[in-house]
């Protein structure tokens, strides 16, 4: 088998930040106008706070043992366990990246109407050349589409600022804590992807944090980005926002290549899960077609509001990384050899339940952290007391 080339600290930081500049989180952004400046950019900061340190020591895990995403998850769920969350997250990775394409395609035509499939086939095609170059090989053209799209936010964030006033109230009501859990949505859909990366990294530790803290920070800036502009001009739409503010084909570069570079990391990463489905799948290949199915999705099908798609994310992948934050971290467990560890996947199934139950309670720090250290907590209990039988016998 074909040896991996490592990555340093720098490659992982421009992957990151590509992940970061990302019209999804713009939009979501946009969501927590309703909560107002003041609590609007507290939910933002505390909802990436959580996410950012559970993506942290998700991707540790990866980085510790050179294992992808779904390979890690095998550790604690065996063989078979891990070929369903592999399933699973090659399903919702084929929805983010028609989700992407499609909004790209429908703000890139709302600047340049040439047809929103024609840029859907546009952006599609960009991806695919994306993949083909491969992630090892990106190199300077990573650093290139970075320092653009970089300076291009910083235009926009200038212009929204300075030109901005303050909108009518958006009329709508949004709880702390549903801003808070939009803030920690994000983060948290990258938990099964991270370790896709971070496996080959020559210094997994310093790897692994420049990826949080950098898609961390940047995510952050496009919260606030989308959640501004819809305070200030008065809109939620993006292809609106980068025509009040002034920014033309500037604002048409920045919605095609950030949804280039954001779309890229899904695509391949479901090609990387593939290979835990079965080892006849090759991750390029693989990212290929998602690719194409994708770009046929956007054409086809309307997908506007994500939120229901977010919180889906979120209750079947937090409860599966804190059950995995706790065996590896905590109890140093690793179920790698075991056809399926029927204790994981039953205390998965509690936290699966009890996130969706947390959906419907109004808490300070929204449902991913509870939902976490409940899973984490009964995690560290089931087994810890059959372990201890298991001792006795």
């Amino acid at each position: 088998m074909k040896e991996r080339r490592k990555t340093g600290i720098l490659n992982n930081s421009l992957i990151w930040f590509g992940a970061g500049v990302s019209i999804a989180e713009i939009l979501t952004g946009t969501y927590l106008a309703p909560l107002g400046f003041g609590r609007g950019i507290l939910a933002i900061l505390v909802g990436h706070v959580i996410g950012c340190a559970l993506l942290f020591l998700a991707g540790l895990i990866g980085g510790r043992t050179g294992k992808s995403s779904m390979e890690t998850a095998g550790m604690s769920f065996g063989r078979y366990g891990a070929a369903f969350f592999a399933v699973l997250n090659v399903l919702q990775l084929v929805g983010w990246t028609g989700i992407m394409i499609y909004d790209g395609a429908l703000a890139a035509d709302s600047i340049w109407g040439i047809g929103s499939w024609i840029w859907a086939v546009v952006i599609g095609v960009l991806i695919l050349i994306w993949i083909l170059i491969g992630i090892e090989n990106l190199g300077k053209l990573n650093i290139a589409a970075m320092a653009l799209l970089f300076g291009l936010t910083v235009v926009l964030s200038v212009v929204i600022f300075r030109d901005g006033g303050v909108a009518a109230d958006p009329g709508e009501e949004l709880s702390f804590g549903a801003g808070v859990e939009l803030s920690v949505a994000m983060p948290l859909s990258w938990f099964p992807l991270i370790s896709d990366y971070t496996r080959d990294a020559e210094k997994p530790f310093g790897a692994t944090l420049a990826s949080a803290a950098t898609y961390g920070a940047v995510s952050t800036w496009m919260f606030l980005i989308g959640m501004s502009a819809a305070i200030m001009l008065g809109t939620g739409d993006i292809a609106e926002i980068m025509v009040k503010a002034g920014l033309g084909i500037a604002g048409l570069l920045i919605i095609v290549f950030s949804t280039v570079t954001t779309t890229f990391l899904d695509a391949f990463s479901a090609g990387v899960s593939a290979e835990s489905i079965h080892r006849k799948l090759s991750a390029r290949p693989v990212a290929l077609a998602v690719t194409v199915i994708g770009t046929l999705g956007a054409v086809i099908f309307a997908m506007d509001d994500i939120t229901d798609f977010l919180y889906l994310i979120g209750s079947v992948f937090a409860p599966m990384i804190a059950v995995m934050i706790a065996d590896h971290y905590i109890l140093k467990n690793d179920s790698e050899g075991r056809a399926l560890d029927w204790v994981s996947f039953a205390v998965w199934l509690a936290g699966f339940a009890f996130y969706r139950w947390l959906l419907h309670v109004d808490t300070p720090v929204g449902s991913t952290l509870p939902d976490m250290l409940a899973t984490m907590i009964l995690t560290v209990a089931v087994k810890g007391l059959l372990r201890r039988s298991k001792n006795k016998m």
